[in-house]
């Protein structure tokens, strides 16, 4: 009942306002203008900085607004020293403020030449959509207080390559954060593909399998004993699903067993590299006419990103399935640390341990078939430390989960083996 209510604050207008407002700053490239009150990257940054503000001023002191700059020289697409800045709000959590969960759209555009900082690129889906969900959902969410930090962000530079996500995953790092999950919406702004159909009930979402972030060691640990399909955005995947299908939401979540599109990628990706769950959600046709082109008329035909060509309701659904998960994520306990298998002893049945989590009542061992794609079977085990399974290790994968009061579950741990 509780995220129901929560859910039905969702705002299309205001995401579509947003969506609008961003476009109608002419260009949003990462090369444009920072100092122009009316046009380019400066304008948008700050009107979005002020938007956040007047959210943390409604909040009762507990969402905190900050721009997050730093100097990027010269690199791919960056010719000279350019300041990217991210515009970030915290929402702290009540309990267990040290772990983070984060969501996040990109603020910038781009033409079809990815250099050219001149001309218009309005960018409505790619990527003001996403931005207006990040917004929306920090009205909505910083006027509750959830276990867990969640943090709301408009990044920069993501279409010179990905450099403002990338120094806000490294800040974190550097920080020592606990970042349990973040979200990229990248391209949530449309339901219609580019042969005209419409999938207004879908939303992709992209999750690794192999970590990006991989060692060799546990590259070799992986082959062994086949973890392919239980990396932690894996995880975060079957977490999405369970939470955020249903009649609230009315959308499906295809998740699709990649880091992100065909050789392409976003935002998630500089959270991958420092060794941090992270997803992709993306609208499930591309119209490539919209993105990435130039504002003009060829053959009768309407090339450009404009807002004409979103589906506001689409992505006021895309706020549910986000608003569901980070709200399902921060009330929850946190995922286990520390699960292990015991390998010591050869038998047919599975010892598993975990360590303590914070706000835990107790904990369920999740099962299911090597060929399943999502969890199958449940034990509650209470809140011991530890549980033996009358099921062989070598035929089923396992996994840990925490339980909160109220039966609120995290995602689930992949065990690996100890002696």
């Amino acid at each position: 009942a509780e995220l129901r209510a929560l859910l039905r604050q969702v705002d299309e207008r205001r995401i579509e306002a947003t969506v609008r407002r961003l476009a109608a700053f002419g260009t949003r490239h990462t090369l444009s203008a920072q100092d122009d009150p009316a046009r380019g990257i400066g304008a948008a940054r700050d009107w979005l900085f002020a938007q956040f503000q007047q959210i943390a001023a409604a909040s009762g002191g507990r969402l905190s607004v900050a721009l997050q700059s730093y100097v990027q020289p010269p690199a791919d697409r960056i010719p000279v020293p350019t300041t990217i800045t991210n515009v970030v709000a915290t929402l702290r959590g009540s309990t267990d403020p040290g772990r983070v969960y984060v969501v996040s759209g990109h603020y910038d555009s781009r033409r079809s030449d990815v250099m050219d900082f001149t001309g218009d690129a309005p960018g409505a889906d790619d990527d003001a959509s996403g931005v207006a969900v990040s917004l929306e959902l920090a009205r909505v969410l910083s006027t509750r207080q959830p276990a867990a930090t969640i943090v709301f962000a408009a990044v920069a530079g993501e279409e010179q390559g990905l450099y403002g996500s990338r120094f806000m995953a490294q800040q974190f790092k550097a920080a020592g954060t606990d970042v349990q999950a973040m979200f990229t919406n990248d391209i949530v702004g449309s339901s219609r593909a580019d042969d005209g159909t419409r999938d207004p009930g879908t939303i992709r979402l992209f999750a690794e399998g192999v970590p990006t972030a991989e060692t060799p060691a546990e590259a070799n640990l992986r082959r062994s004993i086949g973890g392919e399909n239980d990396s932690p955005p894996r995880q975060l995947a079957r977490f999405v699903k369970s939470v955020a299908e249903n009649d609230a939401t009315g959308m499906t979540v295809r998740v699709i067993y990649r880091r992100d599109r065909y050789l392409r990628g976003g935002d998630h990706i500089g959270f991958l590299e420092q060794g941090y769950p992270a997803a992709r959600f993306t609208e499930p046709n591309e119209d490539f006419a919209h993105q990435h082109q130039d504002v003009r008329v060829e053959n009768g035909v309407q090339y450009g990103d404009l807002p004409e060509f979103c589906d506001f309701p689409f992505t006021a659904r895309v706020a549910l399935v986000n608003g569901a998960t980070l709200w399902s994520l921060a009330t929850a306990p946190g995922t286990p640390k520390g699960a292990k298998i015991r390998t010591a002893a050869l038998t047919n049945d599975s010892d598993l341990l975990w360590d303590a989590t914070p706000g835990a009542t107790s904990y369920e061992v999740v099962w299911r078939e090597t060929t399943a794609p999502d969890w199958t079977h449940a034990i509650d085990v209470g809140p011991a430390l530890t549980a033996k399974v009358d099921l062989s290790k070598d035929n089923v994968f396992f996994g840990v989960r925490a339980v909160g009061p109220g039966g609120r579950r995290s995602p689930a741990a992949f065990p690996v083996p100890v002696s």
